[in-house]
């Protein structure tokens, strides 16, 4: 199945955002997008069920494909890592459901959208990070970064620890399609004109586009041809010159 991965260099920095920008991109041009959750933490009890707002935004912007169940099939309240939210209630996450989940959507679409809980390495089970998952779907990263002071840090340590990890596992390949540079705040700091010429000159992987505050991407950007190019194995097996 072809689609990507998003995942960010922390929490609440946008993913879901950048995620849905994505998928109503995609919708408008006529494909059929699926959006994956694979688990929520900090979900709203609303009439007695559980609600990842997450994922009803991403089931919006892809125009309601299948069920919300299907976008986010394991909930839980406390907003804490979803392997402790879950233990807080008694509950475990299940590891086999965050991979058959995805499988679900299959035959539902052309282009898949996977939203990580949390950054790359932000447990997801007692075993599971999001890298694990991200492996095991075989879909390539688009890492959503913070344009803010920092996020030059924060973006290579995200790379080089895909990285790392891409080059420790014999499970499968993990790719980073590139970086996406969302506005967090309405007001920028000092560091918001030079992060993206930065992220370019330093982080490796390709800057793909930057989302402003409370507005969609800049330029259109073909997400298929994102998506396939990163899939193509290379000689460097993604190592950079920094690592």
């Amino acid at each position: 199945m072809q689609g990507i991965f998003v995942t960010g260099c922390g929490t609440e920095i946008g993913k879901t955002y950048v995620a849905a920008q994505i998928a109503q991109h995609l919708k408008a041009q006529g494909l059929r997008v699926g959006v994956y959750k694979p688990v929520a933490s900090g979900c709203r009890r609303v009439q007695g069920k559980l609600v990842a707002d997450d994922a009803v935004a991403l089931w919006e912007a892809a125009g309601r494909p299948l069920a919300l169940d299907a976008v986010c099939p394991q909930l839980f309240a406390a907003p804490i890592a979803p392997h402790l939210a879950a233990r807080a209630e008694g509950q475990e996450v299940d590891s086999d459901l965050l991979r058959t989940g995805f499988e679900r959507w299959r035959d539902a679409c052309d282009f898949m959208i996977v939203e990580g809980a949390g950054g790359l390495m932000s447990p997801l089970t007692q075993d599971d990070y999001n890298a694990d998952l991200a492996i095991d779907l075989g879909l390539p990263l688009v890492i959503v970064a913070p344009n803010r002071l920092g996020v030059i840090h924060d973006t290579l340590t995200t790379v080089i620890t895909a990285s790392v990890i891409d080059s420790l596992t014999n499970r499968g390949e993990l790719r980073i399609a590139g970086v996406v540079l969302n506005d967090v705040s309405p007001t920028p700091d000092a560091s918001h004109a030079s992060n993206a010429a930065e992220i370019v000159e330093r982080v490796g992987p390709p800057l793909l586009g930057c989302v402003a505050w409370n507005a969609g991407f800049e330029r259109s950007i073909d997400w298929v041809a994102v998506a396939t190019e990163a899939e193509r194995p290379s000689d460097d097996h993604g190592h950079h010159e920094h690592e």
